[in-house]
């Protein structure tokens, strides 16, 4: 399925990636409703906050579109994932070089920031109104854990991987063998951006953007 162009060239730019080749991006500011959580994507909680996620994003599309005769579309599920504790650093090497992937890890170690980019002229005020819509619906969980925030995550490397998410890490080591031949590093949290939808797609089609932060290496 073709990504769906927003009418900003801008995102198009940042969300349409080639297969397989490693693109040196700066990611300006975008608002986002976001919720964040911990252990495995297919777990109940990363469900809930998808749902969530979706029900407020839908809402505020909706309802400006009621208004306005027009509004933007609804962007792709996104999320940041990280380690915390004593083996943080060591399983982000091992997953960063291709010698582990995320679905090898103890899933209880993991912490994720799901979200959504929401394009102007949808605000944080028509955040609110979605939000207090989706609590009022019965069936809606983790509404009342979703925000609103603004974020710029700066110079970046990406590139998109066509395939099962067990099979990341073959383009995670592209990604990071890529960023050290630009001289640079990663900084800030791995970052998925999923175009595909595992319900509805054979896994060898599945397609995700992995976005990494960087900085000068020196």
């Amino acid at each position: 399925m073709a990504t769906k162009r927003s009418g900003n060239p801008l995102v198009d730019a940042l969300y349409k990636v080639r297969k397989g080749e490693v693109d040196f991006v700066d990611v300006p500011e975008f608002g986002f409703v976001m919720t964040d959580g911990s252990g495995a994507p297919g777990g109940a909680a990363f469900a809930e906050a998808l749902q969530a996620l979706y029900s407020v994003s839908y809402g505020a599309h909706f309802a400006l579109k009621k208004s306005t005769g027009e509004a933007p579309r609804v962007m792709a599920l996104e999320a940041l994932w990280w380690v915390e504790g004593a083996q943080a650093q060591a399983t982000m090497e091992r997953i960063a070089t291709g010698t582990a992937s995320m679905a090898e890890s103890d899933w209880d170690q993991w912490r994720w920031r799901a979200m959504i980019v929401q394009l102007p002229p949808i605000d944080a005020v028509l955040i609110a109104q979605a939000i207090g819509q989706a609590r009022d619906r019965k069936g809606i969980l983790g509404v009342e854990a979703v925000r609103f925030e603004r974020w710029a995550e700066g110079p970046s490397a990406q590139i998109m991987h066509v395939g099962p998410y067990s099979t990341e890490q073959i383009s995670v080591r592209a990604l990071h063998r890529a960023i050290a031949d630009h001289g640079s590093r990663p900084r800030g949290r791995h970052h998925e951006i999923y175009l595909g939808d595992p319900r509805t797609s054979a896994p060898e089609n599945l397609r995700t953007i992995l976005r990494q932060p960087i900085q000068p290496a020196s």
